[in-house]
């Protein structure tokens, strides 16, 4: 076992599914689990590339009525473009009113007014479909929509936004808010560039947004004809003229609204036997009502749920059932047949049986949804049908496969670290996605289903059989906040995790996750909260008697104390080394003395930090570790710099330079070229060099977003350089 820097470690090239070292605490006996993943994860794009964003859903149904609005949108917002400044709409009404699709339709046919790009942002996935998400994830999503690299995103609201104004100032974009459900929310997301248009979805009027600017638009349901019209477009138009007096019944009895008319309009198509009449009637008929669903007592769409569900063979409307309560917002075929424990062919036939039923939508990333009505009655039909200990066994089935295929993720990125769980009699038999030829790679799976994960360890944790499922996928989740630094739900995460291990008793994970806490509540300001999560964890620590864990408390400890005690920084930082070294674990030691010569240089101790860093130098390069190696000899080359040794300086550097482009660690890259670039200017070298390193690191931050590539511009242009 060896333990991990606090944060920034090195990533493997090859993924393999095994398991490194000693761990203690319990194992986990793995159930059934589906390793494969079925939907596509988008590649990532290379450093420097950047194509503006076309995120808004594609229309998946011929787009009826509505027509008056769309002229209204464009009146407001697609007219006088140059003369316009930031447009500002809000679109509220019922769910399932079709308020998605009218936006959708008005993005696809006014795409030429906005050449930057098309950002859509859905606040209920953001939190797994609850309601309050966190503007700042949203602000997140949008940088990284603008091609921001997530090294590079600021960890405090208030700094994405004046990022993002920054970003979107020059730019003409379209950003959607959909299920907004917070006024504030959408007025810190406003773009900045003249001719942008902000519009939100909501199912409230939101009506403060009016003094913020916004023009306000009710989306009501579907009249008559147009109602209709949608139900000729599903079933046939030949359907509706044979009865038109059924069809008006059908459209009033499904209030108007779209998501209902769908499924009514399914059975219509797929049942021979159905028609307008029998279908009238029996939505006029049925007793059920969903009050959630509900738009007044005369106007309940509860019915065509109802009456769908009841035709579905019994293995596909058990399907319907417990993927209701499945905790995410969206699921593939892997994850559908682990929830109802059923074989993946099965499985397949009866999610194309819910979507030709129109209660289930495919996504273009090969994953499943459902509409937040159709969710709803899902829910109701489990709550009704299903015995109350088969939810607690969904969220198990569920909870144990996002584990595996975490933890499998979790390695593949980088198989040599601390972990506490051991798992390896779970994914003994698990097939690996991340290994396999083609595969997805683990950081952008773990991204894109991370909102999913988050979900699964929320209803994970409120269940009291499942501590133990709990502490170890918080554990193996945390490598994805190493890279994209999601800061609201890494701290939630090892929340859910440090309050699981102490429910399990096991210290040495909550030791273990209490410290990884330190890192995002310190990321967020929160110092004092970060405090009292490393005294716990040391307490934790001691009482395990867990040597490499006390040891990687240490380590955060001195990264604590780094920014106001370089004294107890060192001492924390000397502590780790200890134990490590007692532990026999030499990567562990020479990230501690990492840590330390970085300390030591800060407090002017050169010669000493110099000693410190080529002793962990030399071990990361005996350990074939070449990123580490090089960070390491960044920080020699700093040193030398300091103390006016400039020729040992520029060669550590460049040294360091080469290799870290050679790894693709370009953050690391563009802060060794100022690091160089500022030696060389300081003892009177080329300026010629020094204008090239500088040009090359504003590269490297303009690409990937950097704010500090205002900084180096202002320092190309002669102005006042940055004090560093």
């Amino acid at each position: 076992m060896t333990t991990p820097s606090s944060g920034d470690v090195p990533q493997h090239a090859h993924s393999r599914n095994d398991f490194s070292g000693t761990s203690h605490g319990p194992v986990v006996q793995a159930a059934t689990i589906h390793g494969g993943i079925t939907f596509q994860v988008q590649p990532a794009a290379a450093a420097g590339e950047w194509a503006a964003p076309d995120e808004i859903p594609p229309l998946t149904v011929r787009f009826r009525n509505r027509e008056r609005m769309l002229d209204l949108l464009d009146g407001w917002f697609g007219r006088d473009l140059d003369g316009a400044s930031v447009g500002f709409g809000a679109l509220y009404g019922l769910p399932g009113v079709g308020k998605t699709t009218l936006v959708s339709r008005w993005a696809e046919r006014g795409s030429e007014w906005f050449p930057d790009g098309q950002i859509y942002v859905d606040f209920a996935t953001l939190r797994g479909g609850t309601a309050g998400a966190d503007v700042s994830e949203a602000a997140w999503c949008c940088l990284k929509s603008l091609g921001v690299d997530a090294a590079y995103i600021p960890a405090a609201l208030a700094d994405r936004t004046r990022l993002l104004r920054t970003r979107t100032a020059g730019k003409r974009l379209l950003v959607f808010l959909d299920n907004i459900t917070d006024p504030s929310h959408a007025v810190a997301l406003l773009p900045k560039g003249r001719g942008s248009v902000l519009l939100v979805a909501s199912g409230s009027r939101l009506g403060e947004l009016a003094l913020d600017g916004a023009r306000m638009m009710p989306v009501e349901p579907l009249d008559r004809e147009n109602g209709l019209k949608v139900l000729a477009d599903r079933c046939g138009a030949g359907t509706v003229a044979a009865d038109p007096h059924a069809a008006e019944e059908v459209v009033r009895l499904c209030g108007g609204l779209p998501v209902a008319l769908h499924v009514a309009a399914a059975r219509l198509a797929t049942e021979t036997r159905l028609t307008l009449a029998t279908l009238a009637a029996e939505l006029a008929d049925e007793p059920r009502r969903l009050a959630g669903m509900s738009l007044g007592k005369e106007r309940s769409v509860a019915a065509a749920f109802d009456l769908a569900y009841r035709e579905l063979d019994p293995e596909t409307a058990r399907l319907y059932r417990l993927m209701g309560w499945h905790p995410g917002a969206t699921f593939d075929a892997g994850v559908a047949a682990v929830a109802a424990d059923l074989d993946p062919g099965r499985t397949a036939d009866a999610l194309d049986a819910l979507t030709r039923a129109s209660l289930l939508e495919e996504t273009p990333d090969g994953r499943f949804r459902f509409h937040d009505l159709v969710r709803l009655h899902a829910r109701e039909r489990a709550t009704e049908e299903e015995g109350p200990a088969e939810r607690t066994a969904l969220v198990g089935r569920v909870t144990l496969h996002y584990l595996a295929l975490t933890a499998l993720a979790d390695r593949a990125v980088l198989l040599d670290r601390l972990r506490i769980a051991d798992l390896t009699r779970l994914l003994a038999d698990v097939p690996d996605p991340f290994g396999a030829e083609g595969g997805p790679k683990p950081l952008a799976w773990l991204e894109a289903e991370h909102r999913n994960i988050l979900g699964v360890l929320r209803a994970a944790a409120r269940e009291e059989t499942l501590h133990t499922e709990v502490w170890q996928l918080a554990e193996a989740f945390t490598v994805l906040f190493f890279h994209h630094r999601h800061l609201g739900d890494w701290r939630e995460s090892l929340e859910l995790g440090a309050a699981a291990a102490a429910e399990a008793m096991v210290p040495a994970a909550e030791a273990r996750l209490r410290s990884l806490l330190s890192r995002p509540l310190m990321d967020l300001g929160e110092y004092e909260a970060a405090r009292r999560e490393l005294d716990a964890a040391e307490a934790c620590a001691e009482v395990s008697d867990h040597l490499v864990v006390r040891a990687s408390v240490q380590e955060f400890s001195g990264r604590y104390w780094d920014r106001t005690d370089p004294v107890r920084a060192m001492e924390a930082y000397r502590k780790a080394i200890d134990l490590n070294t007692a532990a026999h674990e030499g990567r562990g030691a020479a990230i501690a003395s990492y840590f330390l010569g970085c300390a030591q240089d800060a407090a002017e101790a050169h010669r000493e930090a110099l000693h410190t860093l080529r002793g962990a130098h030399d071990e990361f390069v005996a350990r074939n570790d070449p990123r580490m190696a090089a960070r390491a000899q960044v920080a020699i080359g700093i040193a030398h710099g300091r103390l006016d040794e400039t020729d040992a300086a520029v060669r550590a550097l460049s040294e360091a330079i080469e290799i870290l482009e050679k790894k693709k660690a370009t953050h690391y890259v563009a802060q060794a070229l100022v690091a160089l670039a500022d030696i060389q200017e300081s003892s009177q070298g080329d300026p010629h060099q020094v204008r090239a390193h500088l040009e090359r690191a504003l590269e490297i931050y303009e690409a990937g977003g950097s704010p500090l590539a205002e900084e180096l511009r202002t320092r190309l242009a002669g102005g006042e350089p940055t004090a560093r």
